[in-house]
This record gives structure tokens, sequence and C-alpha cells, in this order.
């Protein structure tokens, strides 16, 4: 029972105080610290004892929920809450004293020889990796109903993102092994953080699909909890309208992932094990894994502690600039500025013109695109300091000028690239520049929203996601010497897209570009009609002529020679309107689908060498 000293506590208090022969100590220790930290209005309408002691006893528990899955608990969420509440109100600048500069970074360009070595080194250090899919959220915005990875990253194949993240990471852990000095063999860790939204439906796609060839035992799930709702400037916490038991929650953003590797205890695990990088990333950027080789391999050759990866941005571009940030006193940080806030704080510190291209066309502030490589070991110490909590920010809805309500509750909220925020100035960070066009085309905007987009600006939907893939892979031949026929353009869901070659490939056949071009030899050309899918390691193109659909799918076994004149009616891009509810929702936020008038598709179960020509 409550001690004299807890009672006086709880007398103000006469709703709470009365019930408190149902609380157990340790919820009357949380009632406690709800009540000092300015809480006693969520007690105001709790009947006596006897009445709702199961909704009661339900409200305790969610209580202790969200104490304990944020460091410091709830007293420390409030206390921060407050100050981010105050500064927001008086409209504090959260740069203010520091001045911006560009930082120092890799510029890498696809295909030079800086690149193709980067990319061998990064294979070398793939199996010292860990790495962590940040996949919490729904599809709704997309138009989509189901969890994004679920989603297929592009209809040739029908592969989803998950499984070719996965088979990514298979790939990179084959070759890297072959590569270790020891021969000894390592199973590179592969971490999903999800959320109520999403934990259970990630288990079961991968449970569905045996884990698309994974070792199950090298799959972690961390689920993100989501942490209480803000009433108002004093942080008092919101209840939920419809029950006055439960406190309303959100979702904190994906910078909890530091904090659930931190208590997961997975990082001393990995150190004793030697590993040396994790590697983070988002969950529908279908052309990530063409650049974490490279990019690896920048970490390991700079000894960076974090490397942003990054794409060149256009000034007052919607996304995040990496920018350096030096401070009155001396401090300084490299991290993220977001779109909105850099173009001010340039023309605040001595640039008129504020955030403009250089004379590359580019601003010389990168764009940041959300994946991060941070050396294990610093990242551990790090950790231990902080226990994984990422400054903070929060963006309440203000009902008027006054700032003294909002429209609803706001929250706390975190992202995971500001992790640098709290590095000492000894900490190397950097970033890694790559091509747009192999690197980054996130599915994220639903098509109503991507035709909106205003012209040659990005559409990032699941349109421009999936041409994207096939555009970087007619590229990446390209370079590799065949001859792939330029796109048509063409509007697809009110957005005017360049339409390639449907080329794609399983990440085992080719994962860098030394090993692409190892595969292709002779004279090679794709019809822009075509469509080629390669689902086999050992298939070498050779004097390819190709004019329609070919599909090859063949065991490690099999060496194949894909070549010859081949030539058929192929497959037809067909327009789907994406309103139409009879076509399944995966498709319609394409705005088309294929027809396959006629193929020719071959198999190779058995060792040995084969060859396929019409």
């Amino acid at each position: 029972m409550a001690s004299t000293v807890d009672l006086n506590v709880f007398s103000s208090v006469p709703a709470l105080q009365s019930n408190l022969g149902v609380l157990s100590p340790d919820q009357i220790e949380l009632a406690k610290i709800l009540l000092e930290n300015g809480q006693s209005h969520l007690f105001q309408q709790w009947l006596g004892l006897g009445v709702d002691d199961k909704e009661k006893l339900a409200f305790f528990e969610q209580i202790a929920l969200l104490n304990s899955s944020y460091p410091g608990g709830l007293a420390s969420y409030i206390k921060t809450a407050k100050e981010l509440l105050a500064d927001s109100k008086v409209g504090k600048n959260p740069y203010d004293g520091f001045s911006p500069s560009v930082p120092s970074g890799e510029n890498l360009s696809f295909g030079d020889e800086n690149f193709i070595k980067m990319e061998k080194r990064g294979v070398v250090e793939a199996r010292n990796a860990a790495f962590v899919l940040v996949a919490g959220g729904l599809g709704e915005r997309l138009g989509y109903n189901g969890i994004k990875v679920a989603l297929p990253r592009e209809t040739t194949t029908g592969t989803c993102f998950l499984q070719h993240y996965i088979e990514s990471i298979l790939a990179l852990q084959e070759a890297s092994n072959k590569l270790a000095s020891d021969e000894s063999q390592r199973d590179i860790p592969f971490i999903i953080m999800t959320s109520d939204d999403t934990h259970s439906r990630t288990l079961e796609l991968l449970e569905l699909n045996s884990y698309f060839g994974m070792k199950s035992t090298q799959v972690h799930l961390l689920k993100q909890e989501k942490v209480a709702c803000l009433d108002d400037n004093d942080a008092r916490l919101a209840l939920d309208p419809k029950n006055k038991y439960r406190i309303q929650t959100k979702p904190h953003g994906h910078g909890d992932v530091h904090s659930l590797l931190y208590s997961s205890g997975l990082l001393h695990k990995w150190l004793d094990a030697g590993l040396k990088w994790v590697l983070f990333f988002q969950d529908t950027n279908g052309l990530l894994f063409n650049a974490i080789p490279a990019s690896l391999g920048v970490s390991a050759t700079k000894q960076y502690h974090v490397n942003s990866l990054a794409v060149p941005r256009k000034a007052k571009e919607a996304i995040g600039g990496i920018t350096k940030l030096t401070h009155a006193d001396g401090r300084s940080m490299v991290i993220n500025v977001e779109y909105n806030q850099l173009d001010p704080l340039l023309r605040a510190t001595g640039f008129p013109d504020g955030d403009v291209n250089c004379e590359t066309g580019f601003s010389p502030f990168p764009g940041n695109i959300n994946q991060l490589i941070l050396e294990l070991g610093s990242y551990k110490e790090e950790l231990q300091k902080t226990e994984g909590a990422i400054k903070e920010f929060v963006n309440p809805k203000y009902k008027d000028s006054t700032k003294t309500a909002f429209k609803s509750s706001t929250r706390l909220e975190c992202m995971m690239q500001d992790y640098p925020k709290t590095l000492p100035p000894t900490a190397r960070v950097g970033f890694t520049v790559m091509d747009i066009w192999l690197a980054y085309a996130p599915v994220k905007n639903n098509p109503e929203d991507a035709a909106k987009v205003p012209k040659g600006n990005p559409y990032h939907s699941a349109t421009s996601g999936e041409m994207a893939i096939y555009r970087a892979n007619s590229l990446i031949l390209q370079k590799a010497g065949v001859k792939v026929e330029e796109p048509v353009k063409q509007v697809l869901n009110g957005q005017e897209v360049e339409v390639w070659s449907r080329i794609t490939w399983k990440p085992k056949w080719g994962m860098i570009f030394s090993d692409i071009k190892k595969k292709v030899s002779g004279n090679c050309e794709v019809s822009q009609r075509s469509t080629m899918a390669i689902k086999g390691r050992n298939v070498f193109i050779e004097d390819l002529s190709l004019d329609g659909a070919v599909i090859v799918d063949s065991i490690d076994d099999a060496e194949v020679k894909l070549g010859g004149s081949i030539k058929n009616n192929g497959w037809t891009m067909e327009t789907v309107d994406y309103k139409d509810t009879s076509v399944p929702e995966e498709i319609r936020i394409r705005g088309f689908r294929f027809n396959k008038v006629e193929q020719l598709e071959k198999k190779f179960t058995q060792p040995g060498k084969f060859s396929v020509e019409d």
C-alpha cells in the first residue's frame, strides 16, 4: 500500500485517491510520476472503486508500456515536451548561433575506376555489416492497404521490396564470404524495425515465403512503440476522446531504431562477432542496393564513423541537405538540414541568395536520402551515453497566432538521420554522393498527389519508382556495352515518365558493375519495346539482338549463353485507371499492366552448359 507521503501526493486528486486499493505498488509509483509531472487531469473523470476497475488497470498497463519504451521514462518525455513546446511557442530557431558550410565527402561517378574500386572494397566489407530496415509504415499514402515492403518493386517479375532486399543481402553475403581471407562463412544479420501496424504482417510475409531464402536465425524483428500525445503547451497528456481510461498515442518516428537496437543487446553481440558496420535503410527505395557496395567501400576507405548516402539536389528541392554547422562557440556537426530550414539559414548567415545551384547545376549541399552507414564501435559507445535517445522536435498545429491552443493533439518526433547531432567534434562524419538514376527512387506518393507535382520535380510514386528501375538497369547495361534503345515518353496515372526496356535481374546475377561487365560480350542490342528478366546466376549475354520478351531462369550450376536474334510479339503495356477498383491496388497505383502476348521462356534445372537462341 502507499506510504503516508504518497497519500499526501494523492490527496489533491480524490478521484485517484479513492482507487488506490485496486492498484499494485508499481502502479501507485506510476501514478505518482504522473502527478509529479502535471498530469492530474488524467484522473478527473475516474469513477469510484468497484466501477470500471478493469479499465483502470488497463490504463496503468498502457502507462507502464509508455514509461518503459521511452529512454528515461515518461518523466523525461514530459520534461522534454515542455521545453520543446516552449521553444516552438516563441519560434526559437534550432540553428541559432550556427553557420552553415559545405561538408567534405565523396562524390562517385558510376562505372569509373574509383567507383569500381569502392564497389570491390564494399563487397569485402559486406560480411562485417549488419543491415537494418526501417519498416514501420503502411502504404496508405500510396493508395495501398498492405505493408509497404510487400508491394512489388517491379511488376515484370512481381518481386516485392522485402524479397529484393533479402536477395541483395544474400548476394552480398555470398560474394563477401568468398573473398574472406580466412575462408570463414558469416551470415549477415538483418534487422527489421516494425510497428503495431506492420509487425504481424511482416512476420507473416516472411514465414509464408520461407524468409525468401534467408535463414530465419539471421532475421530479427524489433517493434517500436508509439508515444503519448500532448494536448497543450504544458505538455498535458491527451486522453482518447472515446475512452477516458486511455492515452492517445501516435508514432514517434524512425529515430526509435537507435533506442531499440541499444536495448536489444544486439550491438554487443555483433561487436563480439567481429562486425564493423551498421547500415540503415528505408522501406521503398528500389534502387538502394545499387549504391550500397560502393558507399560501404567509401566508409571503409575513409574510416567514416557516419556516412550518409546522398544524391545531387537542386537548390530549394524538397529534400534535406547535408550541411556542416559550426557554432559561434566552436562546436560543429554534420547533419541533415530540412530544405525549408536550409534556405533561410543560409540567408541569415551571410549568403544573401540562400540555397542556389553552383556551377555543377546542383546545390553544393547534397540531398540526404536517409540511408546511413555507421561504424559499429563508435556507434555503441555513443548509445551507451544516450541509451539511443535521438534529439527530438515537436510540430504542433496551432489554432491561431496566439499559439496557446492546438488544432489537434501533437507528440514528440525523432528522425533516424539526426543521430550525428550528439556526436563529439572528433567524429568522422561524411557523405557519399551518387547519381540519382542509380541510387534513389522512393515510392511514397499516391497517383493523385504525384500527378499534382510541378513539372520537372520527381513524382516518387509507384509508377515512377518502377520506371526508375528499368531506366537504371538499361543505363547500367549501356555502360557495359549493350545498345539499349532510348526510351519513349508516356503519361501514366497523370505522370509523364520515360519508358525504357523492361530489364530486370536477380541480385545474384550482378551485384556490382564489374560482375555485370564480365557477363556481357560481343555486339548486343535491346529494343525499347523489349522485356528481359534474368533469374539465374551464370547467364552470359553474348551477341544478343532482342526485340520482344525473354525470361531465363536457371540453377546456379547451369551456365547459360543468351544470344542470337530473339524476336517475338513480346509484352505490351496497357494503361490502367487508378480509380478502376476491379484492378488490384498494387497494379492500379502504377497506371499500367503487362499483357504477356508472347515470350521466349527458358528454365534450366540441371547442371551443364546451355544456350538460349530463338
